[in-house]
């Protein structure tokens, strides 16, 4: 049996950092302990000189392209970068093409990364406008949720239709994760913007295209859905300031039935980013104003907001660098997420153990991830090692996106992944990743 023993941890969990040692036997944690003394001679000791432990993140919103997407990137190019940056499981989205709105389809994304994922994973099934039989069938012990798109985007899955949205509400208990931008503001805010700049519209109008509004006016309507059917309901990607007071931190995580999440790019860029960053910084939602970053951070800390996560959504060097309205929206974060949130920590912006809540406990908690997101005894040893000063830059040379590029490059960053477990085994170490594929599917207690 596979035995590591890391010694010397700060380990962060549940608020709280100690110091002591922690055994795997197995895909397992068996020991959490102050000292733990060697175990047995094939025992491999990790010393982990101070360095945080952490649970491993879980990304509850990827892209990963698989399939039909594949030049962009694969199951195995992305989970690879994923557990490289310190996320062991992964949630992936149904805008894959054929798009996985049947159960057939939707299985065959999981045999796929039954052969080939480096992280645990699970994929949503996806909501149309005709297919509610078909949802209607996901087995929520082994799938993560139903994602719907209230607002197109790529892979084009709208739903639109008022009737079927509230009978998909009204009919499943399953967590119902949505996309929420207005279409038709969209539409008129990008018909002034031709009207001016005609084909050649700036980069630097995409937030006002996809507006503050867009986003409201669509998230708004989810929520009086959401209350209105009893669903239960997880709001992706939050953008904006306004949207804020849709939410609520008066109640514990536990008993929410409507949760948020933010991502990365939305905490770490603003629309003045446009200028030098082009379409790198191209995501829908639109990454908006300085005081809509503010006060998504300050909706993270004061727990209105319950997940960080990154969307992760890559499309090629070629495909970005068209002009903006030919531009598809999305990025690469999965490599780079857990070390910007601790760049964030550096700054005074967040602690250790909140980065932690939002990027592993929280996730395993809305989700009902079973035996994940936690350094527990008894829970799988999906566990990182992260050097809070290790220095390095984002270059060509280090990202293993298959698309080859990251919105972060020429970042310096203060803190570095050193190791990643996932169930137990040892899947990075010394900057590279090791060609274990250790990803289970997840499974979830409902």
């Amino acid at each position: 049996m596979n035995t590591v023993l890391i010694k010397n941890a700060k380990i962060v969990n549940e608020g709280i950092i100690v110091e002591g040692d922690v055994l795997i036997e197995g895909e397992f944690i068996k020991e959490i302990a102050p000292s733990i003394s060697h175990k047995s001679s094939d025992c491999k000791v990790i010393d982990a000189e101070g360095n945080y432990l952490i649970p491993g993140a879980i990304d509850d919103q990827v892209h990963f392209r698989e399939p039909g997407l594949t030049h962009k990137g694969t199951i195995a190019s992305e989970s690879r970068a994923a557990v490289a940056g310190g996320i062991t499981s992964f949630i992936e989205q149904p805008n894959t093409l054929p798009n996985a709105v049947t159960q057939e389809l939707l299985e065959q994304k999981y045999e796929i990364a039954s052969q080939n994922s480096y992280a645990n994973y699970s994929f949503m099934m996806g909501g149309t406008n005709d297919n509610l039989e078909e949802v209607l069938k996901t087995n929520p012990t082994n799938v993560a949720g139903i994602k719907l798109f209230l607002g197109s985007s790529t892979g084009n899955m709208l739903v639109d239709n008022e009737a079927t949205l509230e009978k998909i509400f009204s009919s499943t208990k399953m967590l119902i994760a949505v996309h929420c931008e207005d279409e038709g503001t969209i539409k008129a805010n990008l018909e002034k913007f031709k009207e001016e700049f005609g084909d050649n519209i700036p980069v630097t109008a995409h937030h006002l295209i996809r507006s503050e509004e867009a986003c409201y006016l669509s998230s708004s309507k989810a929520i009086a859905l959401a209350k209105k059917t009893g669903a239960r309901l997880h709001v992706f990607h939050l953008s904006t300031a306004k949207e804020m007071e849709l939410f609520s931190n008066k109640i514990p995580l536990e008993e929410k039935q409507i949760t948020a999440e933010v991502c990365i790019h939305h905490l770490w860029f603003t629309n003045d980013d446009y200028a030098t960053k082009g379409n790198f910084i191209k995501w829908n939602p639109a990454v908006k104003t300085a005081n809509d970053r503010e006060a998504l951070w300050k909706a993270l800390l004061n727990d209105t907001i319950d997940v960080i996560a990154t969307d992760h959504a890559p499309h090629t060097l070629e495909e970005k660098s068209q002009k903006y309205s030919a531009a598809p929206s999305g990025g690469p974060l999965v490599q780079h997420a857990v070390v910007a949130m601790f760049e964030a920590f550096h700054q005074g912006k967040i602690s250790v153990e909140k980065i932690v809540e939002k990027m592993a406990h929280n996730p395993a908690k809305i989700f009902k991830i079973e035996k994940r997101g936690f350094i527990k005894e008894g829970f799988y040893a999906d566990l990182v090692l992260v050097d809070p000063s290790k220095p390095w830059s984002v270059n060509k040379e280090n990202i293993l996106y298959q698309c080859g590029w990251s919105p972060f490059e020429g970042t310096n960053f203060k803190s570095r992944v050193s190791h990643t477990f996932v169930n137990g085994q040892l899947v990075y170490e010394n900057a590279k990743v090791k060609e274990i594929k250790a990803g289970k599917r997840l499974l979830f207690n409902r």
